[in-house]
């Protein structure tokens, strides 16, 4: 081995004993503060986890659609976030003006199951046509290109809630039960349990679809390399179209489930969401289906736990929490949690 291939590996090994110290140290100051806040207030400390991880499920459907469209085409859809805002705006008035229910009763879980459905299609419908009209034709082009038109749909699909929801907040009843279940001192309120028993199936059966499915087949097959993925009857553009419909539908189940438990809607509302989701999936490994659900828990995890528990920094610093941490990572582990190093071909 020559003098400069072991200055190379000695460098390289320092980097690694580095890295693992500074990981191991984290690790422990993390673990440290979970546990005086849990011997603090126990109460407090599972009711933090529990709202941290109520939203990190709503972070995960969103997280879902910046994923599934990078893996296949490489591209940020940063529009994704105010689709996600549409999908608030559309279920609010389907249930709350079309409709008129305004009260929960067991009519408004039919309108509300009818929503969901609408709200899919609708998201699904809308993102296949960005795609089709503003995304397939760039493609091939500089990677600047659709990236920018990603960001010019974003503020497109924003003038339409802005004209469809207003300049203002709005707020709004939900249909869902009110009421809560008490264990000890924690409570667990019943549009949590609700938006959960909605979630985790359509986690599942996206993830299904994806890993079983013959058209689940084709994605990945196309995310891999089209080209040959079209010399094996693969029809691309098809496939990729499905690939923003999954990802639509999901931004709209999100939609209405963040609509009905937080009785609100906006229409920069998809900036701050859409942004979180994102990090989420750059937290993940953006790309991997398991990473972006993760990052998603770990992130609404980490908000519940720094706004909620007795000893931490409080709500006007969460997003520095956040973001502080994604940074760490993103320094020492640029592919993300479950992210892997993949060679670019050349």
């Amino acid at each position: 081995m020559s003098i400069l291939s072991k200055g190379y590996q000695a460098r390289q090994d320092r980097r690694r004993y580095l890295e693992r110290t500074l990981g191991t140290l984290a690790a422990l100051g993390i673990l440290y503060w979970l546990g005086i806040n849990f011997a603090k207030s126990p109460s407090q400390f599972f009711q933090a986890s529990l709202i941290g991880l109520s939203n990190g499920v709503l972070y995960a459907l969103i997280a879902l659609g910046y994923t599934l469209v990078y893996g296949i085409i490489e591209l940020i859809n940063f529009a994704h976030g105010d689709l996600f805002m549409l999908g608030t705006v559309f279920s609010a008035n389907f249930i709350s003006v079309w409709f008129g229910k305004t009260h929960t009763g067991i009519a408004a879980f039919g309108i509300f199951a009818a929503c969901l459905v609408a709200v899919m299609t609708f998201g699904a419908s809308i993102n296949v046509g960005i795609e089709r009209f503003a995304y397939r034709r760039l493609r091939r082009a500089p990677k600047l290109a659709p990236l920018i038109t990603a960001v010019g749909m974003s503020f497109i699909l924003q003038f339409v809630g802005l004209h469809w929801n207003g300049s203002g907040q709005k707020t709004w009843n939900s249909i869902l039960p009110s009421g809560q279940i008490k264990i000890d001192n924690v409570t667990i309120p019943y549009t949590t349990i609700i938006s959960v028993i909605i979630t985790v199936p359509l986690l599942i059966l996206m993830s299904w679809i994806v890993s079983r499915t013959r058209q689940g087949k084709a994605m990945r097959a196309t995310a891999q390399d089209q080209d040959a993925a079209r010399l094996m009857g693969i029809n691309v553009n098809r496939t990729i179209s499905f690939t923003f419909a999954l990802g639509g539908a999901l931004a709209g189940a999100a939609g209405l489930i963040f609509q009905q438990t937080r009785g609100l809607t906006s229409y920069n509302l998809g900036y701050q969401l859409g942004l979180i989701a994102f990090t989420s999936a750059v937290m993940g490994g953006i790309g991997n289906l398991q990473g972006a659900v993760l990052g998603a828990l770990l992130i609404g995890l980490i908000q519940g736990l720094n706004d909620g528990l007795p000893i931490g920094l409080g709500q006007q610093w969460s997003q520095t929490v956040v973001f502080s941490i994604l940074i760490l990572l993103m320094a020492f582990k640029p592919t993300g949690l479950l992210g892997k190093t993949v060679t670019e071909k050349v």
